[in-house]
């Protein structure tokens, strides 16, 4: 018998979710993302290039446009994927202590508005880990109250290094399946879940260890600040940011002193990081700023500035640069045949806003099990009715 395992891919970005669910074995189906250069990326994927995608504002759509422009029926078995934009979540955002609930909440609860719409099988969330702080308490209870009247729902905080991607990421990362649905799996003795880790920091305790930076990037050829590798049909966007003759001073000492700005000179040294608290240690600013990554580690938190060398410890381990557009991805664990348009800008938030295709691929593979024990089941009560 074969299986068909299809997912729609809402807030679909450049495509990291679909890429992910596209290499554990889904066809996309559908997809809706309301920048025009992220759909670009998206259908530049080769995998990804017959996607229907929807290039439109999310509270403009209703559920039966997505489900008509996916060609999937209402009783279809897919997976509803969907990553609302989790600006609004954010800890690190200081704006959202000046938004509303209500203006906090709108896209999370958009999605949640499809999902009443619609009411797919199976629903895959992804979000920032902030989602579960007590400053955002209120939205998520409200958004799980109403996801669990139809659905059983399994969440948690994962960190992406845990599953193969090397990089330390934390994420809020749901699964959900419709009630009727769950009862017809347990009734085969399927424990639906969220995935398994397959790593951990030490490689112990029969985990692999976590990947490092080195083991990802380490193959790429040299290049120099503001330069780029020309494109030899298999190594693409190898290009980074230049730097300024200070930053080239301060990553050229921070190299000889450990990979973090503590010990620059006074005259390298930024204002605003030379605030000290009270006992006596510099506080202003992030402590990742001009640091340096650590080639025998998964690399920091990949974000929307990963490629500009003054907003995180994104400098390249031997090189004096910053990270190129492609060790980006990698760290990441976009695929390289995974182009983006090579604007160092907009590559940069397109990356970082992407979730780690290493750890979707392991929640498709529990979605992916789920839906074959479904349709393998259904298939043997066909038979059994047929026998009769």
């Amino acid at each position: 018998m074969r299986i068909k395992y299809e997912a729609i891919d809402i807030f679909s970005g450049c495509g990291g979710v679909s890429c992910g669910l596209s290499l554990s074995g889904f066809k996309i189906k559908s997809a809706v993302e309301i920048e025009k250069r992220a759909v670009n990326t998206y259908l530049n994927y080769k995998p990804l290039e017959k996607v229907k995608v929807l290039n439109d504002d999310i509270c403009n759509l209703n559920g039966k446009q997505i489900l008509n422009a996916a060609r999937i029926k209402n009783d279809d078995i897919y997976l509803f994927a969907g990553c609302p934009p989790c600006q609004n979540f954010s800890r690190q955002n200081p704006s959202n202590k000046k938004k509303s609930i209500e203006d906090r909440k709108k896209l999370l609860f958009e999605f949640l508005r499809i999902i009443e719409e619609i009411k797919p099988p199976f629903i895959l969330m992804e979000n920032v880990p902030g989602i579960k702080s007590d400053f955002n308490k209120v939205i998520l209870d409200e958004f799980l109250e109403r996801l669990k009247r139809y659905y059983y729902v399994k969440e948690n905080i994962l960190n992406a290094a845990d599953y193969g991607v090397p990089q330390v990421r934390k994420r809020f990362v749901l699964h959900a399946v419709r009630k009727d649905i769950n009862k017809e799996l347990e009734s085969i003795g399927f424990v639906f879940d969220l995935p398994k880790v397959t790593h951990n920091k030490n490689g112990d305790k029969g985990f692999k260890k976590w990947k490092t930076v080195k083991e990802v990037i380490d193959d790429l050829p040299k290049i120099k600040a503001g330069e780029e590798y020309k494109d030899d049909g298999k190594i693409h966007n190898h290009k980074c940011a230049n730097l300024s003759k200070m930053n080239l001073k301060r990553i050229k000492i921070i190299r000889k002193n450990g990979g973090s700005r503590d010990g620059l000179p006074e005259d390298l040294i930024l204002d605003c990081h030379k605030k000290k608290d009270k006992n006596g240690k510099a506080f202003s600013g992030h402590g990742d700023v001009y640091g340096i990554m650590n080639p025998d580690k998964p690399a920091p938190t990949i974000t929307g500035g990963c490629l500009c060398y003054s907003k995180g410890r994104y400098g390249h381990y031997n090189q004096d640069r910053a990270i190129s557009i492609r060790e980006a991805a990698r760290l990441q664990t976009f695929p390289d045949d995974f182009m983006f348009d090579n604007s160092l800008t907009s590559s940069a938030l397109q990356i970082g806003n992407a979730v780690p295709i290493d750890l979707v691929r392991a929640s498709g593979a529990v979605f992916k099990e789920a839906i074959r024990s479904i349709k393998l089941n259904r298939a043997r009560q066909k038979r059994r009715i047929k026998e009769v």
